[in-house]
């Protein structure tokens, strides 16, 4: 139990004329940021991340080759919470590591990114600016209605 407690204990020195309430709450602070930002370098990242982080990992990489949208991917691949990295090696060209250990999930997020990509396609929408040129198009076909301006006769006898 004392080897315990005497391995977390941190000795903090500060060098002050006078050590005040906000000073000494400074110096907690800083020491919690720092506790923090170690314990985060030691964690593995998850999700979207570079080639060389993912290849840090030490797990075996497998890689697929993606062409289009890499944002749609991003969006579906969250769902699947899986580790990817994307190596660009074209215009619209990818490669989309990841880890062989999670070949499955990568499948079936590629099916779903896959079935997202071709029903996008499909819907064949016409795009908003091209609406607006027809909508302009067609108001300046119609003739423009002309007014009569007429004025009301004014009561005499008030």
């Amino acid at each position: 139990m004392d080897e315990d407690v005497s391995r977390r204990t941190i000795a903090v020195s500060v060098r002050a004329s006078k050590l005040t309430a906000r000073g000494l709450a400074y110096v907690v602070g800083a020491v919690g940021r720092k506790i923090r930002k170690a314990h985060r370098e030691h964690q593995t990242p998850h999700g979207r991340q570079s080639v060389k982080k993912l290849m840090a990992h030490g797990a075996a990489t497998n890689s697929i080759e993606l062409s289009g949208d890499t944002k749609a991917f991003d969006r579906v691949a969250r769902k699947w919470n899986v580790d990817y990295a994307f190596y660009k090696t074209g215009p619209d060209k990818y490669l989309l590591f990841f880890k062989a250990g999670q070949a499955d999930a990568i499948t079936a997020c590629f099916s779903e990114y896959s079935r997202k990509v071709l029903n996008k396609s499909k819907s064949r929408r016409v795009p908003i600016r091209e609406q607006l040129k027809q909508a302009a198009d067609q108001l300046a076909k119609e003739k423009p209605h002309k007014r009569e301006r007429v004025k009301e006769a004014v009561r005499e006898d008030r």
